[in-house]
């Protein structure tokens, strides 16, 4: 071939290649200094060499990135809060689960949960609610079964007297036959507390045990007579407490039954209650709560904990 021919053809291809690359688009980065505020330092765009025209590449770059993941525990200290703050981020996927018995009781709406129909989701964005306890829910808690003296049980008595209660008739029925007890009304109990202040250093001669479900005590000191002082000391009292703390709306109570009880000593007397079935009444409480709950937020509610870790 002759070398007229073969050079004839390789400006040819170097004709085309030029043209190629003449007409190939060019990222060209813009830099945004002296623009303002909140611009990135630097935007690349796609130049087409053919239309003359400037194509945006952010959008491109953005369908690229994977979605953000939304997560975080928000712990709220009341019910209400807890309603509010599912309602503001719930999605068609929230669900919300209750940890109902004591210890720890928990309300968490799980806001990034999913479906039997879905893709698995993150599940690491939450509300949480722990039941914070009420000073005076405490107390009855921390001195349930705590044997104490006279003087110190008729204080107690009369310091948490606005936790005190009448009880309602079906209560009165089913725990009087239940412990053969009879049940005491508010005003009774400082009543009693305040026999037992007066009795103080009084030592107890005798027990007895009345048809009427009550217990009678018999105290004497040494300038009585061999009779004695009689105290009537009734077996049941009705605690209505407040449990949780609820903020500015009105608390909700749980009624827990009480036993008084007593031991005898020498002469000496220590004095005690028992709360009954008192984790029972609690998670009755909280069962309600998580049922508030799901009502006021339209979402599903289950007793347990998600499958995933916060």
């Amino acid at each position: 071939m002759p070398i007229s021919e073969i050079l004839e053809g390789a400006a040819i291809e170097q004709i085309a290649d030029l043209a190629m690359a003449a007409s190939k688009p060019e990222i060209i980065i813009i830099h945004t200094d002296g623009l303002g505020a909140g611009l990135p330092a630097k935007v690349p765009v796609l130049f087409n060499r053919q239309t003359q025209q400037v194509i945006p590449l952010l959008e491109h770059i953005e369908a690229a990135r994977p979605p953000i993941e939304r997560k975080g525990t928000a712990k709220v200290t009341t019910l209400a809060s807890f309603i509010d703050l599912s309602n503001r981020h719930k999605t068609g996927k929230s669900v919300i689960f209750g940890k109902t018995a004591w210890p720890d009781p928990k309300l968490t709406t799980v806001l990034d949960y999913f479906d039997s129909q879905e893709e698995a989701t993150f599940g690491k964005h939450r509300v949480e609610y722990s039941f914070p306890l009420t000073e005076e829910f405490k107390a009855w808690i921390d001195n349930n079964g705590l044997e104490m003296d006279q003087v110190t049980f008729a204080a107690f008595l009369e310091n948490h007297a606005a936790e005190l209660a009448s009880p309602f008739p079906g209560e009165k029925s089913e725990f009087e036959q239940l412990f053969k007890e009879r049940f005491a009304e508010p005003n009774e109990l400082i009543t009693l507390s305040r026999e037992l202040e007066v009795f103080q250093s009084a030592k107890v001669k005798q027990s007895t045990r009345l048809q009427s479900g009550e217990r009678q005590v018999i105290f004497t000191t040494e300038h009585q007579t061999s009779s004695g002082e009689k105290v009537d000391i009734p077996g049941i009292f009705m605690v209505s407490v407040a449990p949780f703390v609820s903020g500015d709306r009105e608390a909700p109570t749980v009624r827990i039954p009480a036993r008084i009880r007593y031991r005898l000593k020498d002469g000496a007397i220590k004095w005690f209650y028992q709360l009954y079935r008192w984790q029972f009444w609690l998670r009755e409480r909280v069962q309600q709560d998580l049922a508030e709950a799901a009502k006021e937020t339209a979402l599903p509610a289950y007793e347990g904990a998600p499958e995933m870790g916060a």
